[in-house]
């Protein structure tokens, strides 16, 4: 679905992204784990369209969609969860949701999804006329993916979702996550909690300081002895 191509990215003189590669296949769920500042985000706002790479292809479905605008991005059914979470904060949740659909005309697919929404994320219907800025960190980390959600995403693009919350709401989130893939979104999921991640990834990819160290099955580099001591604590 995603093929990444030798990337090169750059801040100005800095070199963030030194020629990475990597695939995201239909319906699987690809884990970008490596450690602050390896240039996980870069990535993914360079997916995205956030960013520009200086050199290098990102085919999506088969078309190159470096340089193309975001919003259009989104368009083509590809969204990204950002870091952070950045829900607008002085609306209610149901505009925030509603605002997740702002390119969409069909009205009855519109409900239908916010429903589904809501059925994921019973929390959010409870609060669904409270202004975002009043909800906990969990919540406004399940606003912002059901708002990616209502975009009908073909490729989820996840960055940190679990940062910044409780264990028990980070099993949460990762068990909706596998039942976003498992209703057919493919994810492409960055995330410190390499543990986390490699539990529910198909395949995986370490990333260190711009570039790529060590790609394979989630399983494979669970059991690799260089991921247990980097990421996995032993």
């Amino acid at each position: 679905m995603l093929t990444v191509e030798d990337i090169n990215v750059y801040y100005g003189a800095i070199h963030a992204i030194k020629g990475i590669s990597l695939d995201v296949p239909d319906g699987e769920i690809v884990a970008l784990i490596g450690s602050n500042g390896a240039g996980k985000s870069t990535t993914l706002r360079t997916i995205s369209g956030l960013m520009k790479p200086k050199t290098g292809k990102i085919l999506y479905e088969g078309h190159d969609i470096a340089g193309v605008p975001a919003h259009k991005i989104v368009g083509m059914g590809l969204c990204q969860v950002p870091e952070g979470r950045h829900v607008f904060a002085n609306m209610t949740v149901l505009e925030n949701l509603e605002l997740g659909a702002y390119l969409r005309k069909d009205k009855d697919g519109i409900a239908k999804d916010m429903d589904d929404v809501f059925k994921k994320f019973p929390r959010l219907l409870e609060r669904k006329d409270q202004l975002s800025g009043t909800l906990s960190g969990g919540e406004q980390q399940m606003l912002a993916m059901g708002r990616a959600l209502m975009s009908r995403p073909k490729l989820l693009l996840l960055d940190e979702p679990s940062m910044g919350l409780a264990p028990l709401l980070v099993k949460e989130i990762f068990n909706i996550i596998k039942e976003i893939n498992e209703s057919g979104t493919t994810v492409l999921l960055v995330e410190q909690n390499a543990n986390m991640a490699l539990s529910i990834a198909d395949k995986a990819y370490v990333l260190e300081t711009g570039r790529i160290t060590l790609s394979g099955t989630a399983k494979e580099l669970a059991s690799s002895e260089a991921v247990r001591k980097a990421y996995l604590g032993g």
